[in-house]
């Protein structure tokens, strides 16, 4: 598949004049009589010659590009007696309408995706057949053609990469916001952190020392032991005089419980160091 290329291309239809054809005088009262035709599919090559559209005068004909492409420009050669529009949003959809009884001209049609779409239109009303293309569906009649409705486009209309950049924009400007306030709570946080700290808590410090135990604090959510330890002792937590094990993360020589401890014990074999948080900070 062929990388796109971004070009910009302005929004709804630039008009390019080409040979003009010599258009001839109209009566409004031709319309009278001009009656639309059941929307047809009509299929374009570049080896061929190209198709005719029955255009009524007065009367709106849309012409639609396969449904994977939109339209990126638009080279018409009378745009004088004939309209084109193709509205303010890139789309598949261009409307021309003449303004002249009997005129003809070509148009020339460029994809997003590379296809160009060479139709001939002659308005019709002056014919004994009162017939006009209400509807033309356009569809590429070489292999090449087709093969790329399958690709990424090649460009992009103006308008729709204003929207990408404008959004890309917004989505920076929003990930900086919230990596800003991010970065104010953790400085915050960081900042009064140490005042959550209490170091509150009483042991035999030479039982500690024997068994490595070297300091014990806590903040708003964890209590934190700290020691240099042969293995690992086993951590209890004593309420109402009974002892029990509890849950707890251990990693270098740091105790992190998931809660604050008023009374505990730290205990390998015989060895056992109990603490207890002072009363006053209770």
């Amino acid at each position: 598949m062929r990388p796109p290329i971004i070009v910009v291309v302005t929004c709804g239809l630039a008009l390019t004049a080409t040979t003009a054809v010599a258009s001839g005088p109209g009566s409004p009262d031709a319309t009278k009589h001009l009656q639309p035709n059941a929307p047809r599919t009509i299929t374009v090559s570049e080896a061929d010659t190209p198709p005719v559209v029955r255009a009524g005068l007065l009367q709106s004909t849309l012409i639609l590009l396969p449904d994977q492409e939109k339209v990126a420009n638009v080279f018409a050669g009378d745009t004088v007696d004939w309209v084109f529009d193709g509205g303010h949003v890139a789309s598949r959809f261009i409307s021309i309408k003449p303004k002249v009884a009997g005129s003809t001209t070509d148009v020339h049609i460029v994809s997003d995706h590379g296809n160009e779409y060479t139709l001939q239109l002659r308005e019709v009303s002056g014919d004994d057949d009162p017939h006009f293309d209400s509807k033309i569906f356009i569809a590429p009649g070489d292999k090449a053609a087709k093969d790329r409705l399958a690709e990424l486009p090649v460009f992009v209309p103006a308008a729709e990469l204003d929207k990408v950049k404008q959004e890309a924009a917004a989505a920076k400007a929003a990930q900086a916001a919230t990596l800003k306030a991010e970065q104010t709570k953790e400085e915050a946080y960081r900042s009064q952190y140490p005042g959550s700290l209490h170091f509150d808590y009483t042991w035999d410090k030479s039982k500690g020392k024997e068994l490595g135990l070297q300091a014990i604090w806590r903040d708003d959510r964890f209590t934190y032991l700290r020691g240099q330890f042969q293995e690992t002792p086993a951590l209890y937590e004593v309420k109402d005089k009974k002892p029990s094990l509890i849950n707890f993360d251990f990693s270098n020589g740091l105790y992190t419980v998931p809660k604050e401890l008023d009374n505990g014990y730290l205990a390998i074999g015989k060895q056992k160091v109990e603490f207890h948080r002072t009363q006053e900070a209770r």
